[in-house]
């Protein structure tokens, strides 16, 4: 039998996943990281430690498997978007990666709509001026950090740098490169435009490449610390999302998933690059060929249960904190909850608001409290949901992935809320999953993704909307929605209180 390696390197750990020819994972390992934040609206992490713990997470793979290491054929990659990882002229890093949930750069959106325009920016990039993205973090590094933006080089995003730590090729692929707000998405190349407008030198972007693109074979270090043979093939993987989608079978017009990790996401497939959504949610090249996809986002989706979850039970796992949530009843007991902790991006796209519990009295219990987070995540989810279909696309079947799709009373919950067939399927482990789906079919198992799909993508279980449910929702979806806007003032007149 022959293998292949994903390596999903998320935001607070990466997960690597050996898989076999008919697509089961046949081993799991995954390695935390810390994430290092000294202020409020930062967020980093030492690219040292991503590729330490990639390392040590494929010794301990190798060490699991089996069989003989020459049958692992090839690895690919998924990981978080955004991060901006500044390189010297000798490729080292110059200072830690500026992650995708950190939102200091507000000043350097507004400096991006100023100069380029609005709509300039939209016809090249395809999305708005986000704090999240690459492009404000390095005029961010350039305005506050002169001396180090002098020394870069290039800059690299998270799992770009991993793969050249272990190949020594430098390279950015396109569904992740779209994510920076450098590139021309329907022309698949750097603006050499949106960097003359504010200074940068394009030669600071790296090389170019396909997501099914063969980068090379393990340097020799690499093979010897981890046990894999020398050859094994190195193809360039995609954005944790792309990723997700390919994972989920989003292959074609017409499919749609919701994701939730850390942040959450709800992803259709895109046959082209031209449609409108005015930059109410996303749109990227796709890790699938020639193809894009349009993404709502959540930014606190999971991380708001795991937020609560640490601070409230610490010492125990998820399973007990959720056990009791099919004995609240839909509502949780009229208690509300908005999962703006890190801000949100859509439909608001505003990095002050934060997180609300509207509707709390004595009679409130833990469980209450949970129920409601995992409720308001849904809602969250349900705005770039009513998006889609306001904009024309028929969403009447979901494919769940990632953490919400590991709870049962959650998906029905979807099913629900979103008012659509949920889908889970055999295995939740979509970016992982897409992941080792382009080393497989770079290695040349299959033809196509979907011919790849056909075999690795199995339906476990579909949920169905229970009507009574559907109207409750919907109501509570309208109360909901009306938070953001009675919060917002009050939101802005804390800030000069936050330390």
């Amino acid at each position: 039998m022959k293998y292949v390696i994903s390596v999903d390197l998320g935001t607070s750990a990466v997960k690597l996943l050996l898989v076999n020819k008919h697509g089961d994972v046949v081993q799991e390992v995954s390695k935390s990281y810390p994430l290092i934040q000294e202020k409020s609206n930062y967020s980093e992490q030492n690219p040292k430690d991503w590729v330490d713990q990639t390392i040590a997470g494929l010794s301990d793979l190798i060490q699991l498997f089996h069989g003989d290491p020459e049958d692992i054929e090839g690895i690919s990659f998924s990981g978080q978007m955004h991060g901006l990882v500044l390189l010297d002229k000798s490729y080292e890093v110059l200072r830690n990666a500026i992650l995708w949930n950190d939102t200091r750069t507000t000043e350097e959106c507004r400096e991006i709509y100023a100069r380029v325009g609005r709509e300039r920016l939209f016809g090249i990039a395809k999305n708005p001026a986000l704090e999240g993205f690459t492009l404000p973090k390095i005029l961010w590094v350039k305005k506050n950090e002169p001396k180090v933006f002098d020394e870069a080089r290039f800059f690299i995003l998270p799992k770009d740098y991993v793969r050249f730590r272990l190949t020594g090729e430098l390279h950015m692929e396109y569904s992740d490169a779209a994510g920076t707000l450098l590139l021309d998405v329907n022309e698949k190349k750097w603006s050499t435009e949106l960097c003359d407008i504010l200074d940068l030198d394009v030669s600071i972007c790296p090389p170019l490449i396909e997501s099914h693109a063969e980068v090379g074979t393990i340097i020799p270090d690499i093979a010897m610390k981890t046990g894999l043979s020398p050859s094994t093939r190195v193809f360039a993987g995609g954005a944790d999302n792309a990723c997700g989608a390919i994972g989920a079978g989003i292959l074609e017009e017409g499919k749609t998933l919701v994701s939730v990790g850390t942040s959450g996401v709800v992803l259709t497939y895109e046959n082209n690059g031209d449609k409108d959504f005015d930059g109410k949610v996303h749109y990227f090249n796709h890790a699938s060929p020639n193809a894009f996809y349009s993404m709502g986002v959540t930014l606190a989706a999971g991380h708001s249960l795991t937020w609560f979850k640490d601070t409230f039970a610490k010492e125990e796992d998820f399973d007990d904190v959720l056990a009791e949530l099919n004995t609240v009843s839909v509502g949780a007991n009229g208690l509300l909850f908005t999962p703006y902790i890190s801000g949100e991006r859509t439909p608001h796209v505003d990095a002050t608001i934060r997180g609300s519990f509207i509707g709390m009295d004595s009679s409130h219990q833990r469980k209450h409290f949970v129920r409601a987070i995992l409720e308001g995540i849904t809602f969250s989810l349900n705005e770039s949901v009513q998006i889609f279909r306001e904009n024309g696309r028929q969403i009447d079947k979901i494919i769940s992935i990632g953490g919400g799709a590991k709870n049962e009373a959650w998906l029905q919950m979807q099913a629900d809320i979103f008012n659509a067939e949920i889908v889970k399927l055999q295995s939740e482990q979509g970016p992982g999953m897409g992941a080792g789906m382009l080393a497989a079919v770079g290695c040349g198992w299959f033809d196509s993704l979907k011919d790849c799909a056909r075999e690795f993508l199995k339906e476990e279980k579909v949920y169905y909307p229970i009507a009574k449910n559907v109207e409750k929702y919907q109501t509570l979806y309208q109360l909901y929605r009306q938070v953001y806007l009675a919060t917002i003032s009050l939101n802005k007149g804390l800030l000069e209180f936050r330390d």
